[in-house]
Formats: structure tokens, C-alpha cells, sequence
């Protein structure tokens, strides 16, 4: 299906759209499910775009060997009665010789948290969410809360473009053990995997902290006592992801992790306090 089929099928209407890379998992479906209620809500379409955004990796090494089955994908879409599932190519979502490059907005994308460890990785993210929610006439869009960064990024690049589209979040899906549901996990293995569920015991006892320098020293303990490296375990104001609690007084807090086990990179995050 090309943009201008996607649209003569939508008839004029706009959609609620699951923008995702593929290889899902429950947590997809989760917000898949999310969609398909606000599209009976609202009488809209439901959309969900496959795209492996190449624009959204520093690493060459990571964007080819992201796993990917569109099959699979496609056959758990339609058991959950989505109404279109878009699978657009590259030089459709960047036509040759056009530029395609939006301005990163101020809020949520200089935190040095994953801007930090992935750079230019908001650009793309920014790039291929502008497209998607142009390409696809978007009136509302679904972001799972695992990845709370580029869920308050998805916000802020919808203010700042003047957009017309609803950003909705999902719940983070984990799995029987806790651990966070990732399209990564695939590449855990046994040892690695038990390994992980540390970032979920750092996020739960890390909440349950009154001092929030304490819940950081607490959370960084668990991951390396687990031998994970970290990249960041920290206690931040909820959408800018800027500040401390000191420093933003009576607002609301994520503690957000980013921790590898062996070479495999995962997120989560949850409430502080709990």
C-alpha cells in the first residue's frame, strides 16, 4: 500500500496511528488495543505504520541487526482487527532530494539522558513522527510509557510543529517476571535475561525511597551489584526530565534507568515516589 492508497482507503477521515518498528510483542498490541478504542470512540480508522526508521540510529551495527518479521507482524495486527497496517519504504517516507529535518523542540531532548548516549538519535525520532503524522492525516497518536523520554518528545515535537494530533500513552507491559517488554529481550539469553530483571527491582525499590538522592544511589547499587552496566539511573522532574526534585519543587517524577545486560541496551522507568 503506497501514502495516496492509505489515504483513498481512510476516505477523507483521519486515524488514530501506533507508529512502531516491528517484531511486536504484547506491549505493542497493548497500545494497538489502545488505539482501536479511541478509534470506536471517535469513528476513526485505526493505523498502525511498520517503519525501522534509519534516521533514529548513531549505530549502523544496531539498526542491522534489529530484528524484524514482518509477517509475524502483520498476522498479530490483523488478529487484533486493526483496520490498516502501513508498511512504507524509505524513499517514501524521505523522498530523494527532500529535506525532511525538523528542529528539535526544547523540552525533553536535552536531558543527557538518551540524547546523551544516542546522539542524534531525537532528530530522527522528531523526522519520522512529523512524516508519519502527516502521511497519515493523524488525529491521535499511541506511545507506549516504557520509553518516558521519547514519549514526552513525541509531545513536545506535536506543540512546537502546531500539530493537530492527541498524543496517547500506554502502560508499560512487562513480562510474568517484571521485566519491561522490549522488541531487545529477543536478544537475552538466559543469564542476561535474569540479569535484566534487576533494572525492574531497581525501578520498584527506587519509588519506594523518600530521598530521592537516595533512591539514585539505591537503583545504581542494584544494577551494578547485578554487574550491569549503567548508563543513567536517576530520579527527574516527569516531563522536561531536566531537573531534580530539588530544583523543580512539587511537581510530579519518573525514576528513569538505562542499563546493558551483556550488549543488549533496555529502558524503564516508573513513579517516584511510588
Amino acid at each position: 500500500m503506497t501514502q495516496p492508497e492509505l489515504l483513498g482507503y481512510l476516505g477523507g477521515k483521519p486515524c488514530v496511528l501506533v507508529p512502531t518498528m516491528g517484531y511486536l510483542h504484547d506491549g505493542h498490541l497493548s497500545l494497538v488495543r489502545r488505539a482501536k478504542q479511541f478509534s470506536q470512540e471517535h469513528g476513526i480508522p485505526s493505523v498502525a505504520t511498520i517503519f525501522v526508521n534509519p534516521t533514529q540510529f548513531n549505530d549502523p551495527s544496531d539498526l542491522a541487526k534489529y530484528p524484524r518479521d514482518i509477517e509475524r507482524d502483520k498476522g498479530f495486527l490483523e488478529a487484533e482487527g486493526l483496520d490498516v497496517v502501513y508498511i512504507p519504504a524509505v524513499d517514501e517516507v524521505y523522498p530523494p532530494g527532500v529535506d525532511c529535518s525538523v528542529p528539535l523542540p526544547d523540552v525533553a531532548t536535552k536531558p543527557r539522558l538518551e540524547d546523551e548516549h544516542r546522539p542524534g538519535h531525537f532528530e530522527g525520532v522528531c523526522q519520522v513522527l512529523v512524516r508519519l503524522f502527516e502521511m497519515c492525516d493523524a488525529k491521535a497518536a499511541v506511545f507506549g510509557e516504557k520509553d518516558w523520554q521519547q514519549l514526552q518528545v513525541a509531545r513536545a515535537i506535536v506543540k512546537q510543529q502546531g500539530l493537530d494530533v492527541e498524543i496517547l500513552p500506554g502502560e508499560t507491559v512487562r513480562e510474568p517476571d517484571g521485566l519491561a517488554m522490549s522488541s531487545r529481550n529477543v536478544h537475552l539469553n538466559e543469564k542476561e535475561h535474569a540479569q535484566a530483571l534487576a533494572i525492574s527491582r531497581a525501578i520498584r525499590e527506587g519509588g519506594r525511597e523518600p530521598s530521592w538522592r537516595e533512591a539514585e544511589r539505591l537503583m545504581k547499587r542494584i544494577l551494578t551489584d547485578a554487574d550491569m552496566t549503567v548508563d543513567y539511573a536517576v530520579v527527574r522532574e516527569a516531563t522536561g526530565l531536566t531537573a531534580n526534585p530539588d530544583e523543580a519543587p512539587g511537581m510530579t517524577y519518573r525514576c528513569v534507568i538505562t542499563a546493558r545486560s551483556g550488549g543488549v541496551r533496555l529502558l524503564d522507568n516508573g513513579p517516584w515516589p511510588v
